[in-house]
């Protein structure tokens, strides 16, 4: 494009770029001149415009859903042929079930937590609702058997390239395994998952949590997608779970942001900025 020299994109031009969805790489390049790279920006600039045209004008002739919503019908496809039961859980939980966690008033999360009335608040996780239906559902089902929720969660997070107030998650429990399966299944979980989504690359990462004990994450490129674990734990009591299970929890627009390569999360997520993943100041 230009011949490479010691000068590199003024802030204002990285910022822009940025937005419209430049590889990385191209913010980090440096031109003989002011005058090359001003060149340089508008050539791309141009043409990540050009595209972002191009994409919004496909998706109005196509009709399709945007990207996280199509992924959102793939993940629930592929979880019902595995045999998996979809529920819904209320968006407003208690106090109470955010203890019940282990999430007391001392813990970091609870300042992140949306706080209504009469000690309410916004889901900042599906844990709750599912420990809930696990023990009312394992009452009437044969073990094993597997739920899984899609929802919006909500957590005051200082915004940044990865991390929104209002998100989506993807979890999945399966109760009643053999203990010794857990995480073997576990591994086969994940892998479904990730398969539905169109990533075939990712690792799985051990890690530890306070809460949870013994962890493991889906990491692709070294970025966290999904924590997942395995009981029971001491936490289960609360709940009234006394039986082995494993559990997944992946956030859709990090899947998102991975599977397509977004340089920020506010391109996959819920946004009056993007749609699709297109900045709309073009």
């Amino acid at each position: 494009m230009t011949e490479v020299g010691g000068i590199g994109l003024t802030p204002t031009q990285a910022q822009r770029l940025r937005e419209l969805g430049a590889d990385s790489a191209l913010l980090e390049q440096a031109y003989a001149s002011a005058t090359a790279r001003d060149a340089a920006f508008k050539e791309l600039e141009d043409g990540l415009v050009r595209a972002g045209r191009a994409r919004l004008g496909e998706l109005r002739r196509s009709r399709r859903a945007p990207a996280i919503v199509e992924l959102e019908a793939a993940l629930r496809a592929a979880l019902a042929e595995a045999g998996f039961v979809q529920v819904m859980t209320p968006h407003i939980i208690a106090a109470e079930a955010l203890d019940k966690m282990g999430v007391g008033r001392a813990h970091p999360l609870r300042e992140q937590v949306f706080w209504l009335e009469d000690g309410t608040c916004l889901r900042p996780m599906l844990a709750p609702g599912l420990y809930v239906l696990l023990r009312k559902l394992g009452r009437m089902w044969g073990r094993p058997f597997g739920l899984f929720e899609v929802g919006t969660c909500f957590r005051r997070d200082s915004k940044g390239s990865r991390h929104l107030n209002e998100f989506t998650m993807l979890n999945l429990v399966e109760l009643g395994l053999p203990l010794e399966a857990r995480r073997s299944r576990l591994d086969e979980l994940a892998a479904l998952v990730m398969r539905a989504a169109g990533i075939p690359d990712f690792a799985l990462v051990r890690s530890t949590s306070a809460v949870y004990g013994e962890m493991v994450d889906v990491e692709v490129g070294g970025q966290e997608v999904c924590s997942a674990s395995f009981g029971p734990i001491p936490m289960d009591d609360a709940w009234g779970i006394v039986e082995p299970w494993v559990g997944l929890g992946f956030g859709l627009e990090r899947l998102l942001m991975a599977r397509e390569g977004y340089p920020n999360i506010e391109r996959a997520g819920h946004s009056l900025t993007y749609v699709d993943g297109v900045r709309l100041n073009i």
